[in-house]
């Protein structure tokens, strides 16, 4: 079997997905993208097509090889998201090939469901308690929230209370056992990071995500020592040495790869076993398309260490359409109870409505993230 050809498709709200397509009728569907630079990743798996064509995709681990090492410059988030579509599209090929679950080529699940989280709140949250208690009610075990609006590097105590009244009327409203899961999202430093953290620890969070961001991971074991709350890290991070650092710095209990930036099925498989001897625990990053979320349940499926996955559907990105308009088989991720069923069918597990991709690539998306600034005018981490 030979690679024939590869098409890429910006689509709304803001994704990227590739379709890979062999000389045997197999074609196999990624979700190649760097929310804010898809149309950079888009270039980059076109620029690395002429690897593709003609070879033999089922020799997934020699062409992610081939995209990584031969081309001398390396990592990152746009070569690293561009390398992770391609290599789902490889593995989605494979399954159909063998008309398999891609967890079944990876020596088999090790769960039958996985449970799944919400997100709230916006990006400058209000009504979360409301919220929150709207999703308990729809099923789910938990929530992610982002905790601040902008801050400043020493900021004032009222950002801080209001972070803690928010939090404060989850937990009445939802109960003591209820997840919340709390983003800080890079917005934090670490001076305000301790503070919000040992403040926080009061409400028994289920974890908080980015409390300073992982150019300065050397920090989290010291954010570790003030609060005993479990942290989240690792969307911002692209490869296992990245995440070789991270593990080796401490500090920190939960990572977070995403399936679409650090390179894709292979990889992740490979940082969550690393990360598993590290005695930390798996939570793939996906506030993105279902060919993504595909990708992380079959990762999902097969890491002892995983524990809860991130999903988008309801996420205040989501404008025009959502997840589960891009597939004809919506029931394949119905959440039940707060969680979902492994895929069954072959490969990823999903089938792609085509119909939908092409007529949205006729006006690709050019999504951006907002840019923020202090009362001063300085700029604020978004």
């Amino acid at each position: 079997m030979k690679i024939t050809k590869v098409n890429t498709y910006r689509v709304r709200p803001r994704w990227c997905f590739v379709e890979i397509e062999t000389d045997e009728g197999y074609t196999g569907w990624g979700e190649p993208v760097l929310e804010g630079k898809a149309m950079s990743v888009e270039s980059c798996v076109q620029e690395m097509t002429e690897y593709l064509i003609g070879k033999d995709p089922m020799r997934i681990e020699d062409i992610w090889t081939t995209l990584y090492r031969a081309g001398f410059y390396r990592g990152g988030g746009i070569q690293m998201s561009a390398i992770a579509g391609i290599d789902q599209a490889l593995w989605d090929i494979k399954g159909k090939f063998y008309n398999a679950p891609v967890y079944d080529l990876m020596g088999g699940k090790v769960r039958d469901k996985m449970k799944v989280y919400s997100w709230i709140g916006g990006d400058r949250p209000s009504d979360t308690a409301k919220a929150a208690l709207e999703k308990k009610k729809a099923g789910f075990k938990a929530i992610k929230m982002n905790a601040t609006e902008e801050l400043q590097m020493i900021d004032t105590y009222d950002k801080v209370d209001a972070v803690l009244e928010r939090v404060d009327a989850i937990r009445k409203a939802c109960g003591p056992y209820f997840g919340i899961a709390i983003d800080f999202h890079g917005r934090v430093h670490k001076p305000m990071a301790r503070i919000l953290a040992k403040k926080l620890e009061a409400y028994d969070p289920m974890f908080i995500e980015e409390p300073v961001l992982c150019e300065n991971m050397e920090e989290f074991i010291e954010i570790a020592r003030v609060a005993n709350i479990p942290i989240a890290t690792g969307e911002r991070l692209f490869s296992r040495y990245d995440f070789k650092r991270l593990l080796k710095a401490g500090g920190v209990d939960i990572i977070q790869p995403d399936l679409s930036h650090a390179g894709g099925i292979t990889e992740v498989k490979k940082i969550a076993s690393m990360a598993e001897a590290f005695d930390v625990a798996l939570a793939p990053h996906c506030p993105l398309g279902p060919i993504a979320l595909a990708a992380c349940l079959q990762v999902d499926a097969t890491c002892y260490n995983a524990f809860i996955q991130e999903q988008s559907m309801g996420i205040h990105y989501n404008q025009y359409h959502g997840v589960l308009d891009y597939i004809n088989d919506p029931e394949t991720l119905t959440f039940h109870d707060g969680w979902v069923d492994l895929p069954k069918k072959p490969g990823l597990g999903i089938e792609v409505n085509k119909e939908l991709v092409l007529e949205e690539a006729k006006e690709p998306h050019m999504w951006k993230n907002p840019v923020w600034r202090h009362e001063d005018g300085s700029i604020a981490e978004w």
